[in-house]
């Protein structure tokens, strides 16, 4: 299922958050990604109607089945293209921000050629 790229956004946030930290409430998204707490809020509420995440009654956010495959598929896509345009040259914090907006971009043939191209990148550099 196609989402928003906002969606895609929030999602992908909402992982990276709970691997560094363990848990995500609103006000971590909305301080991470610069965003009010309303806005953070409106959004939760429709990924919470769409299934892609669980807010529990704490306010602790949780990635659903659907809403873990999609933040997974987003940040692979992140590190990988990030990677690619480290190793070519280019200075770390334009190839994270470049990453950011490719990533929702690409299609899926040429970001597998790009995976592709990674694998051999990382297996070659042992």
């Amino acid at each position: 299922m196609k989402i928003q790229e906002s969606a895609e956004n929030y999602l992908e946030t909402i992982l990276m958050l709970k691997e560094k930290r363990g848990a995500v409430r609103s006000i971590d998204v909305a301080n991470e990604l610069g965003f009010s707490k309303p806005s953070v809020s409106v959004a939760m509420k429709h990924l919470r109607e769409s299934g892609h995440v669980t807010v529990d009654e704490g306010g602790f956010i949780s990635l659903t089945e659907k809403g873990n495959a999609i933040a997974s598929a987003i940040y692979e896509r992140h590190c990988v293209i990030a990677e690619l345009l480290m190793r070519i040259g280019v200075s770390e914090e334009t190839a994270f921000e470049d990453a950011c907006k490719v990533e929702h971009k690409i299609s899926e043939e040429t970001f597998d050629r790009m995976r592709e191209c990674y694998k051999k990148i990382m297996k070659k550099d042992g």
